[in-house]
């Protein structure tokens, strides 16, 4: 069953149809001619906003699945380098505990090497 507009339009289509024929025909139109022929281009510009309104949403829905797309790879990406990041840090801090082992160490080797001077300096 066709919906209310549906019939509406198809309705207003006939009137505007009629109201052609009596043009053609070289008759006079009424003041109701008139506006069902007004209403006819109101309702045909309506059709062609619609269209349009339609077209947009569709390509809106696209350029958003074309956002979701690049949203989810930058999420991917920026987890990865993360994981880059902490795993550098993780290095970072290993490598600053060696260097602060190899400056015990060497603290050590002073001190043993200055009380290994001292009884050759008495």
């Amino acid at each position: 069953m066709a919906d209310a507009s549906s019939i509406a339009y198809d309705a207003l289509k006939m009137a505007v149809e009629h109201v052609l024929g009596k043009m053609r025909e070289g008759k006079k139109l009424s003041t109701e001619d008139v506006l069902v022929l007004y209403l006819g281009t109101i309702v045909g510009d309506l059709k062609e906003i619609k269209a349009d309104i339609a077209r947009l949403d569709s390509r809106i829905d696209e350029t958003n699945k074309r956002i979701d797309e690049i949203a989810k790879t930058l999420s991917a990406r920026i987890d990865e380098t993360n994981k880059r990041i902490d795993d550098l840090a993780r290095r970072v801090d290993d490598l600053v505990k060696r260097i602060d082992a190899v400056q015990t160490t060497l603290l050590e080797l002073q001190k043993l090497l200055i009380e290994l001077v001292k009884p050759r300096q008495q």
